[in-house]
């Protein structure tokens, strides 16, 4: 085990999650809102990483950079240590801030915005696709688009059946998630997106236990069980 790319992982990690808290305030609006462009202090918001904090007053106006940047920073340390010094774990590092930054925001108003799913999918195809053309990457760049597709469109046919379920930013996230998964195998696809339901069920098995009446997200779950599909593709495929 490189115990240095694990240290690594761990500290661009903080770094990267300390920085989504700004972002998580503006984006976490409701959909027919514009995003936020004024703290609760009355002072304009400048920029869209850093601390949630104001640059005239220093009054929070968002939830602090602890949790993110803990987060954050055990996703990329676990991910260097299941994937090792391959070309891919660059992908899994830069996906990771904005998987956390989503599921934030999801947690927030039940909302993820086109603005991240849309670019996360978009960006992780194109990068895999450069990953795959340096020698020793253990993936597939074709079965990760058609992972997408399948998960994507697994997910579109639930919204259509059941669109009180699930909303529209599901099938979006699913769709980057599944190419996410299934550069390591259709078994990793398999594994990461019954994780994520399953976590997702066992949350809303314990709100009912708890008669906690609640519109759950599924946004946290989602990124959760990828994030364990790719951990264990990483490391049974090295």
């Amino acid at each position: 085990m490189d115990w240095l790319l694990i240290v690594m992982g761990a500290l661009y990690g903080a770094v990267a999650g300390a920085l989504v808290p700004r972002a998580r305030y503006r984006l976490a609006v409701e959909p027919e809102e514009g995003w936020r462009a004024v703290g609760e202090c009355g002072h304009a918001v400048g920029g869209w990483l850093g601390p949630a904090r104001c640059g005239v007053c220093r009054g929070r106006y968002g939830p602090g950079a602890l949790w993110p940047a803990g987060v954050t920073a055990a996703l990329c340390g676990g991910l260097a240590a299941a994937v090792g010094a391959r070309p891919e774990l660059g992908v899994w590092w830069a996906a990771a801030p904005v998987g956390v930054l989503l599921a934030g925001v999801d947690w927030s108003v039940r909302r993820l915005p086109d603005v991240l799913t849309l670019p996360l999918a978009l960006g992780v195809a194109g990068l895999l696709g450069v990953a795959a053309l340096i020698p020793g990457a253990a993936g597939s760049w074709p079965r990760a688009l058609m992972g997408g597709l399948v998960l994507g469109g697994a997910y579109l046919a639930l919204f259509l059946l059941h669109p009180s379920g699930l909303g529209f930013g599901d099938v979006k996230l699913a769709a980057g998630l599944g190419c996410v998964l299934g550069w390591y195998g259709w078994w990793v696809l398999a594994l990461g997106a019954f994780a994520g339901l399953l976590l997702g069920s066992l949350y809303g098995t314990v709100l009912m236990a708890t008669r906690r009446a609640s519109v759950m997200p599924l946004g946290p779950f989602l990124l959760a069980g990828a994030w364990l599909g790719v951990a264990g593709g990483g490391y049974w495929t090295g």
